[in-house]
């Protein structure tokens, strides 16, 4: 198995990116969805990624962004690598940049779901997909884990990026069920919504190494 990339996302604060870096953190993601306490606006986000150093990929998150959102801001926050889209995704087609779809997973149907729509993207398929616990009303942060053993039986031909509940605790273990190309993490190396800490961002990374 290759090595297991880390998203720390929910990044908020300067020294949150400086410290998810030195910890080995491959991607970095940025909320821009309102409703979370993790949400920044794009002016703070443009700050934060002047920041990211070169090989380390920052993301932005959202969830339904309006198509103006769209057309104001990613032109203006060059440096993103890549949109994780919560909520119904469009098809990769119709968005002018590289999309990772999210989805909240409990059970078979929600697997079939995924498979649907990744039979509609045809041969634009998205370059990953991310699945994350089931909490009604919520997109990620939660706090809740996947059904790991469920996903440890899935295939959708493409790499698959799990989030939902990991810590620094329990990552290892999900890492040996769900074999996933990349691991995603938020409110697991936190000290407070928002606030993230160094040490457990270390550990995590570390766990995911073993």
């Amino acid at each position: 198995m290759s090595r297991v990339r880390v998203k720390v996302c929910g990044l908020t604060r300067a020294d949150d990116v400086a410290a998810a870096v030195a910890a080995g953190a491959d991607a970095l993601g940025f909320n821009f969805y309102p409703p979370s306490p993790r949400s920044i606006t794009p002016e703070m986000a443009a700050d934060l990624i002047a920041l990211v150093p070169a090989f380390v990929e920052p993301v932005a998150v959202c969830v339904d962004p309006e198509p103006a959102w769209l057309e104001r801001w990613l032109p203006a926050l060059p440096r993103l690598r890549a949109l994780q889209w919560h909520g119904e995704p469009p098809l990769p087609a119709d968005v002018p940049f590289p999309l990772i779809p999210a989805f909240r997973v409990r059970d078979a149907a929600s697997v079939a779901a995924i498979r649907a729509y990744l039979d509609r993207c045809g041969e634009r398929r998205p370059p990953a997909v991310l699945v994350d616990a089931h909490v009604a009303g919520l997109h990620g942060g939660t706090g809740r884990t996947a059904p790991w053993e469920l996903l440890a039986e899935v295939d959708f031909g493409l790499p698959l990026i799990l989030a939902g509940g990991l810590t620094p605790d329990n990552v290892a273990e999900a890492v040996r069920v769900v074999r996933p190309f990349a691991v995603d993490v938020a409110s697991g190396v936190e000290s407070s919504p928002g606030v993230k800490d160094a040490g457990k961002m270390r550990a995590f990374v570390a766990a995911v190494h073993s």
